[in-house]
């Protein structure tokens, strides 16, 4: 069936009475062969886009001590180590401007580049921002770098979820893609270890983000050796930009490549079922800017948009922003240490990503956002409380700060980045999430930097208290608009749940 040279017409046409029912019995029904595929195979498809998301999180983590070191008269080891608020406003934020500047970027290149070149211009983009950060001889030029470096993180955050979702076996999707969280908050952590380490070291600043540099080195050959995205290879021959035989025989050997040995022949039936799925879906015409608003193209962006917006608009930047203080006032020794107490948090949201990773495909998508976003709110509710009523109660914002923690890292953290990656049709996969992409990063500066005058106004009671009643709204928009996406391959996804 594989090497019939009338195949790709079929997938393309799907007129006769039995080629529709081919192709609408998988989708429709629910009926699909299971997927063969090696663990060890789709480790590494998997690994090599997630250091894309430990880079991000390695340059969170390693900031917050960067900005210590570099304002030290004596440790920071330059002559303009006197910054005002406002440099080290651009030094903190440098790298999430310019991860906006990479999604605006992502949105207009993404779909000719495809998945895998995305990667590897971000490790590109990664490897130069680390050195020029690193070695940066004045302020404007540690701009530039911490500029590139975002941008790098705008691409990596964008290519890598579609990456790792079109590529990985189906009952193992959640898993894996979640997984990719649990790598940004594994490179917090290793950022807040790092920068506590060179922290008192002479250039220590210059340490911490050249560190990035190898790794970046090591995402790039390696997004070098695997294979492109089957599903956009086969989109972009469907779509006229390819011989489709070709095409179709490259997808072959790369589902070999990303299945092991364990595929066997069935690699050669799992591109037949795709050609097939995504001629029934229409996925033949190239998506226009205007069709992005409209029809199951804009429930996908009303689905994954919102999510990544009630990510950021519930207060994750603000309320770990409280944490050193919080700790502080209930009499934990050494919480006056904002490092330690942010490597105790790090630890801390390692483990309830973890959680998340490990029961994803098992519980589902909403129950696990459904459950963690009512955690979030009574959170929110606790430290509103402590900030108005109960402040010499400092038990009550420790039990606050942690169950936001715990309960973000197992719902909005990892299953919103899940989510965005699953449910958008493939031919608008590239543009809907760079615009969600887009939106995530754009809701995260605006949060962070309207916080501390929205505190002076307002105080942190009643600021908490209105994260209160987004994270309210947020969960009747999971219940009322948010799909289940458990089992369902990326096909079925499009036909099922739009």
């Amino acid at each position: 069936m594989a090497s019939d040279p009338e195949q790709p017409s079929f997938a393309k046409e799907g007129n006769s009475s039995g080629e529709v029912a081919s192709a609408r019995e998988p989708l429709l029904v629910g009926v699909h062969d299971s997927e063969s595929y090696s663990v060890s195979a789709a480790i590494l498809p998997f690994l090599f886009p997630a250091l894309g998301g430990l880079l991000f999180g390695y340059d969170i983590g390693a900031t917050s001590s960067a900005t210590i070191s570099i304002q030290s008269s004596t440790l920071s080891g330059i002559s303009w180590y006197n910054l005002s608020s406002v440099e080290i406003g651009l030094l903190t934020s440098g790298s999430l401007y310019g991860a906006l500047i990479g999604s605006v970027l992502a949105f207009n290149v993404a779909d000719f580049l495809g998945r895998r070149r995305e990667l590897i211009l971000a490790a590109l983009l990664y490897f130069i921002g680390a050195l020029v950060t690193a070695f940066a001889p004045d302020f404007p030029v540690l701009v530039l770098g911490r500029l590139i470096f975002g941008t790098g993180i705008g691409l990596a955050m964008h290519a890598a979820p579609m990456y790792i979702a079109e590529t990985a076996p189906t009952p193992i999707r959640g898993q894996l893609i979640s997984l990719k969280e649990f790598f940004i908050v594994l490179g917090m952590v290793a950022g807040y270890g790092i920068g506590s380490l060179f922290v008192v070291t002479v250039s220590g600043w210059r340490y911490m983000y050249g560190v990035s540099s190898p790794i970046a080195i090591i995402m790039g050959l390696g997004m070098w050796w695997l294979p492109v995205s089957p599903r956009w290879l086969l989109l972009r021959a469907i779509q006229g930009k390819g011989d489709v035989q070709n095409s179709k025989d490259i997808a072959i050997r790369s589902l070999c490549q990303l299945r092991g040995q364990a595929s066997g022949d069935s690699a050669h039936r799992q591109v037949d079922e795709i050609l097939a799925e995504l001629s029934y879906l229409g996925e033949e015409k190239e998506v226009t800017f205007g069709e992005i608003f409209q029809g199951k193209c804009l429930k996908a962006l009303w689905i994954g948009a919102g999510l990544v917006l009630f990510q950021q608009i519930t207060g994750q930047p603000s309320v770990l922003y409280y944490a050193a203080s919080i700790f502080q006032s209930a009499g934990f020794s050494g919480a006056s240490d904002a490092t330690r107490v942010s490597i105790l948090l790090g630890a801390f949201k390692l483990i309830m990503t973890g959680v998340a990773v490990v029961v994803v495909d098992k519980l589902g998508r909403r129950p696990l956002l459904l459950g963690g976003v009512s955690g979030i709110v009574i959170s929110l509710f606790l430290l509103g409380s402590y900030y108005v009523f109960l402040d010499n109660s400092p038990v009550i914002a420790v039990v606050g700060l942690l169950l936001y923690v715990g309960c973000y890292q197992i719902s909005f953290g990892p299953i919103g980045w899940l989510m965005i990656a699953e449910i958008f049709p493939l031919r608008l996969r590239g543009r809907g999430l760079g615009i969600a992409v887009l939106v995530n990063f754009g809701a995260n500066a605006l949060v962070t930097f309207a916080f501390s005058p929205l505190k002076e106004l307002l105080g942190a009671g009643i600021l908490f208290y209105i994260f209160c009643v987004i994270a309210v709204a947020s969960l009747a928009f999971i219940y009322l608009i948010v799909p289940e996406t458990k089992g369902l391959t990326l096909e079925e996804i499009e036909a099922k749940c739009l």
